[in-house]
């Protein structure tokens, strides 16, 4: 991480989950130099019913109560891997997980590890991004600020889409899933402005 974006990434993730999530798209998410800008996340709060912080820390659920600026990855229903980000105080249990990036680095790797060519395929969704990153449980607890990891800090503020988190089923669901404008390359169904 450059020396500059040192104290950035500090504040960042000690912040309100909702706030990171917001923050984080328009951000360079790279994993050994490849990957590219976070376009969709969602944020799962404390006391959040769809949370897997919700009953507390368990065995698969600790990195989630580690320290701000950490990995919380899990194998989503025997399928693939989830990548989330760990913010708040150390000990909450709140994390925003990483649904989308636009491809802009290392596009071979990530067609080679997805079995895909069209960029439009290889990062739009979780499971997605986590293969095409080579995201797995070996990095579940790392923190983001030495490598393999590289976050970069967004130049502009983008303009963002608030909408209901994917696959959660509560009628009353809030609008906790942020993405950036008029991406392609987020996850499918895509938010409406």
């Amino acid at each position: 991480m450059p020396e500059q974006a040192a104290g950035w990434f500090g504040a960042l993730f000690s912040r309100d989950v909702h706030d990171v999530a917001r923050k984080l798209v328009g951000c360079t998410f790279l994993v050994n130099g490849v990957g590219g800008v976070i376009v969709e996340t969602e944020a799962y709060a404390p006391g959040d019913s769809a949370s897997h912080s919700f009953r507390g820390p368990t065995a698969r659920t600790a990195a989630m109560f580690g320290p701000p600026g950490s990995l919380y990855v899990y194998r989503s229903y025997g399928i693939h891997w989830c990548a989330n980000i760990v913010c708040e105080a150390q000990g909450i249990g709140a994390a925003v997980l990483l649904r989308a990036l636009e491809p802009t680095v290392g596009l071979e790797a990530m067609a080679v590890r997805r079995g895909v060519a069209d960029p439009l395929l290889l990062c739009s969704g979780p499971g997605r991004l986590t293969q095409a990153l080579a995201l797995t449980s070996d990095h579940d607890g790392l923190s983001l600020d030495r490598p393999p990891f590289s976050l970069l800090p967004r130049a502009v503020s983008p303009k963002l889409v608030a909408s209901p988190r994917v696959g959660i089923s509560s009628a009353t669901e809030l609008p906790w899933r942020y993405s950036l404008a008029a991406s392609r390359y987020v996850s499918r169904p895509r938010p409406r402005a």
